[in-house]
């Protein structure tokens, strides 16, 4: 990902509990040569803690681009609701946010991109699918431009 207009490179949230998921996340974004720093959270409420900041406002971001990668199956609270947040923030509402789960119910996904998500991707089963579906997501994430936090 190119860096932000400050030159700050764009940092990856992401947000899910399986911690094989997340290495092979990882890892395969790596060899599309994708190398912005990854900030990995494995609950909602540490990566609402963090996007947020200690006052609240979300405004701890302000300069800063963030992509952030997140799974709607968390230990404790729904990737919705967390997506909900992230949009109704003024400071984080146009980080890119792709939702990257094993959930691929239409309405589901319907109340997703209703609430401003950017890219859902249904995780393939098996480790080959899901490991292609990520290298392809890393050349995406090469190209894409990603706007910094108000």
């Amino acid at each position: 990902m190119s860096p932000n207009a400050v030159g700050l490179p764009v940092a990856i949230v992401m947000i899910e509990d399986d911690e094989g998921h997340a290495t092979l996340i990882e890892r395969n974004i790596r060899r599309a040569g994708v190398n912005n720093p990854v900030m990995p959270f494995r609950d909602g409420s540490a990566a609402l803690e963090y996007l947020f900041g200690p006052d609240g406002s979300g405004s701890v971001h302000a300069g800063t681009s963030l992509l952030i990668l997140l799974d709607l199956n968390l230990p404790d609270m729904t990737g919705v609701d967390i997506l909900a947040k992230i949009k109704a923030n003024p400071h984080l509402k146009r980080a890119p946010v792709v939702v990257l789960t094993t959930t691929d119910d239409q309405r589901e996904i319907q109340r997703c991109y209703d609430l401003g998500a950017n890219v859902y991707i249904t995780k393939p089963v098996d480790y080959e699918g899901f490991a292609n579906a990520i290298r392809q997501l890393g050349l995406f994430f090469a190209v894409m431009q990603v706007p910094a936090a108000e």
